[in-house]
């Protein structure tokens, strides 16, 4: 169980990390306009992950329950999915490019919410959760919903400590995003292999 949930904590963090729309935009919103704006997008980000684990969290937990043969192919589903995720990353360009120009003032309420509906109207977001949750279920006692919502908050959790540091530090790795073209090819590659990896496990 802790080996499991360590292995999903470290894999969220290289995902977290990972150059995406959501974090370039809190470190464009940290830089222009104050880290409390950039904490506020954030935690309107994560507030919208908890919508997308409850809908997976009982949308799945009645496959599980109910559909033994579907659950195997949402599992192929899931392996598929997360291999067609790691070829995007593959054909995209590893440089990391952010632009703080022309970005509007917005209340730290106004950031909130747009966080959140960024998140929660990204269908993206739950697809990517339907594919990747199921692959770390760890208990055999449990209730399925329950571990569901023990990896969203581990999810939330680690990518709220990432995105934080990065609203706290928007200026710092920026800089360095800037003086370090390789830092892009690296989180590129991690990405993939993460992707790859999951994928190869689930029928391991």
């Amino acid at each position: 169980m802790i080996e499991t949930l360590i292995s999903f904590a470290l894999t969220t963090s290289i995902l977290a990390i990972s150059p995406g729309p959501d974090n370039i935009f809190v470190l464009t919103q940290s830089i222009v306009n104050g880290r409390k704006y950039g904490f506020a997008t954030v935690l309107g980000l994560m507030t919208g992950c908890i919508i997308h684990t409850t809908l997976v969290a009982f949308g799945v937990s009645a496959i599980i329950k109910n559909h033994e043969n579907l659950f195997f192919l949402l599992k192929v589903f899931g392996a598929s999915y997360l291999l067609f995720l790691a070829y995007k990353v593959y054909q995209s360009d590893a440089e990391i490019t952010f632009s703080t120009e022309n970005i509007q003032k917005k209340s730290t309420l106004q950031l909130f919410k747009t966080g959140f509906l960024m998140n929660v109207l990204n269908p993206k977001v739950t697809i990517f959760f339907l594919a990747f949750f199921p692959q770390f279920l760890f208990s055999n006692e449990l209730s399925t919903v329950i571990q569901f919502y023990i990896l969203g908050f581990v999810f939330i959790l680690v990518s709220f400590v990432i995105f934080g540091s990065i609203a706290f530090l928007g200026g710092k790795i920026s800089d360095y995003i800037l003086q370090n073209k390789q830092t892009g090819l690296i989180l590129k590659w991690a990405q993939i292999l993460v992707f790859v990896g999951i994928a190869l496990l689930i029928f391991w």
